[in-house]
Formats: C-alpha cells, structure tokens, sequence
C-alpha cells in the first residue's frame, strides 16, 4: 500500500535526456482516485476511528444534557448559570482546551471525546430545554391528574412532545462534531482530519486533502440524514399535522 502523503512521481518524461520530472512539477490533481484505492485501508481506519469519536460525543452529551435541562426548567434561576456554564466552555478554543486535557488524559482519543462531549453541550442543553419548556402547562397539568408520576409524565408525555426540538438539537450536534472531530490531529486522533494535515504536510498533496474534507462532508450528510429519518418515525404525529 502506498504511504500516506506520497505524491505519485513519473518515471521518467518522453525525453530521456531530461530525466524525471522534478516534484514541483508533478501532477497534483484535486482527486485521484488511484490514491483511493492504495491507501484504502487506511482512509478506512481512519473513517472509523472519526465515526466512533462522534457517535460518542453526541451520546454522551445527550446523557448530559438532558438532566442538565431537567434541572434548568425546574428552577429559572438555575438556567441562566447552566447555559451560561455550557456556553463558556464553548468558547474556549480547542487548542487551550487540550492543553488542559492533555495531563489528565495524555495524547490519546480520550482528550478528544472530552473536548468533543464539552463543545456538544452548548447546543444540547439549550435545544433539549426549549423542547422540554415548549411542553404546553396544561397538557403536563392533565397528566398528573390522570395520577401519572413525575417520572411517567416526563417520559410519556414532556419527552414525546419536546422530542422534535430534542432531535433537531442531536442532529446540530452531530454536524458540528463531524466537524470539529478533524481538531483533533493537534494530538494525533483527528479521524478524517489526520488526512487534511498530512496532504499539506506532504507539499500540499491535493488528492489526500480533498478525500478527508470530502470523507468528512459526507459522514456529516449521512449522519444528517439517518437522523432525519430517526425523527420521522419517532413523530409520526407530526407528519400527519404537516399533511
């Protein structure tokens, strides 16, 4: 298999008294798919390992985000500092954030799953709450006079009703986790991201750069769109207001 980085070279040109061509000018297309196929096994690790960091970010913080909302619409003064806690977290850049991390969980995934699971917060606790606030009072007020518990009513009625901004909040996520998953080469773990590096690492090798931008677009559409599908069947009173 071909290493990763290495630009394709010609044997030689037409002219044997001119030897090979030199490296600036070699050909460097925006796609190659000869570069596809040596280095699949790889681009297919790497697939993976951004796929599994990005399915565990948006679990884990949906895990919690969601007490964390329960909390914020039990007490308004509490949703001021929750949301404001998450949304100091996002600011911090990722560079700084590992640098934190990094004595704590060394340059392993770890580092990056936290980071991952602290940037998806700001989004999540802000969406689950304006679902979980959206559940009308007197729907909530009909339940507990059906003698439903607190527990029942949370999850038979506020998580049904606010699942729609629930699903929309995951699917925001999930998007932006792709994404920031490639921020992740700062300690070796970036997924698709370790492709974008190593073609500008490797004289700007365009095939390479291109397959993990490309790589990452596509794993955030279908996640997008796995999601979208989740919704429909998850909310079929919804279709049926829309028709």
């Amino acid at each position: 298999m071909t290493s990763l980085g290495v630009r394709p070279l010609l044997d030689a040109v037409s002219d044997p008294g001119v030897g090979l061509l030199a490296v600036d000018e070699a050909p460097n297309p925006w796609f190659d798919p000869s570069y596809v196929t040596d280095n699949w096994d790889s681009i297919l690790a790497y697939t993976g390992e951004h796929v599994r960091l990005t399915v565990l970010a948006v679990l884990i913080g949906a895990a919690l985000a969601l007490p964390l909302a329960l909390v914020a619409r039990r007490s308004r003064y509490l949703s001021a500092p929750v949301l404001g806690l998450s949304t100091v977290v996002y600011t911090i850049p990722s560079l700084a954030l590992f640098a934190l991390l990094v004595p704590f969980t060394g340059l392993s995934s770890n580092t990056v799953l936290v980071g991952l699971v602290a940037y998806s917060l700001v989004i999540l606790v802000r969406n689950f709450l304006a679902g979980l606030q959206g559940v009308p009072a007197d729907v909530r007020e009909a339940a507990r006079g059906m003698g439903l518990s607190g527990a029942q009513t949370l999850w038979r009625v506020d998580l049904p009703l606010a699942l729609p901004a629930i699903m929309a909040g995951l699917r925001i996520a999930t998007v932006s986790t792709v994404a920031l998953t490639t921020v992740g080469v700062l300690v070796g773990h970036g997924g698709l991201g370790q492709l974008i590096t190593g073609g500008f690492a490797s004289n700007f090798y365009r095939a390479e750069i291109v397959t993990g931008a490309v790589g990452c677009v596509l794993l955030a559409l279908l996640a997008d769109a796995l999601l979208a599908g989740a919704e429909r069947l998850l909310t079929p009173w919804s279709r049926a207001a829309r028709a």
